[in-house]
């Protein structure tokens, strides 16, 4: 963590908003260090979930826009190389158009 949280958190209900839930290993690092604060409640919210993928079991995942396809999506905020992440809305990139240096991130 770079830096620390501005705002005392005990006994308070913090949802952690997330873009692509995948394996799960940060944002279980991100939990178990916010628990060690007491919040009232901890849930998190993502955009993307992909659960076939998860490596940790116990997330406190609660709200869910899309479970989504192990593919690259690219818009909405999401970029390929720093490319086309001012599209409004979500698109897949083809395989073929994927650079291979990025194939293991799917």
């Amino acid at each position: 963590m770079l830096k620390d949280l501005d705002s005392e958190i005990h006994g308070r209900d913090v949802v952690i908003v997330e873009d692509v839930v995948d394996t799960g290993l940060t944002l279980n690092y991100l939990c178990r260090t916010l628990a060690l604060r007491s919040p009232g409640s901890l849930a998190v919210a993502t955009l993307l979930d992909r659960p076939y993928r998860r490596l940790v079991d116990d997330l406190p995942v609660r709200y869910v826009g899309f479970t989504v396809p192990d593919e690259l999506f690219v818009g909405y905020g999401f970029d390929l190389d720093e490319r086309y992440r001012n599209l409004p809305d979500l698109h897949v990139v083809a395989a073929k158009l994927v650079p291979s240096s990025r194939l293991r991130t799917l």
